[in-house]
């Protein structure tokens, strides 16, 4: 398993070092290019999800909007949680969103980092990382929400 992960990291930090888009030096990451920010996410976890032997995802819509949602509502709450202000849980988000898989998991994050650091940091923790190398998804939701000072809310959701 460790060898597994010594693998799967090494992958990723070829991937992020190709894929990270520059800041300004001593700026607050912005989000400019939404479109590839996504596509740099997905190509991310596909490679991670290869060097651990899982298949690859796609991006699916009502998931992504199901995460979309829930970086909003975080920011609206100032918190980084797993229920909607109105009491939903991540199953109740992705089934309003018409999505009708199964939802594996969600991972969420709070911060002033690009996608590609969030996705490391996700990494570290074996409950996060079980999620996006679950080997039973086949679609992902991505997503956040950047607020006007800088911080971003960051929602990822897998599904089969």
């Amino acid at each position: 398993m460790k060898r597994v992960f010594l693998l799967i990291a090494a992958a990723f930090v070829t991937l992020a070092a190709a894929c990270t888009p520059a800041t300004d030096s001593g700026s607050t990451y912005r989000i400019r290019n939404a479109d590839k920010v996504q596509i740099r996410m997905l190509d991310s976890v596909n490679a991670l999800r290869q060097a651990a032997g899982a298949q690859t995802v796609q991006l699916n819509a009502e998931l992504t909007a199901a995460a979309a949602t829930h970086s909003r509502d975080m920011s609206v709450q100032n918190r980084p949680w797993h229920f909607g202000s109105d009491g939903s849980s991540p199953l109740d988000r992705v089934s309003r969103a018409g999505y009708t898989g199964s939802l594996l998991g969600e991972n969420i994050s709070e911060t002033y980092e690009n996608e590609q650091q969030t996705l490391s940091a996700w990494l570290e923790r074996p409950a996060t990382r079980a999620v996006i190398l679950d080997p039973k998804a086949v679609n992902m939701g991505f997503s956040w929400f950047q607020e006007p000072n800088g911080k971003i809310w960051w929602t990822m959701v897998m599904g089969s």
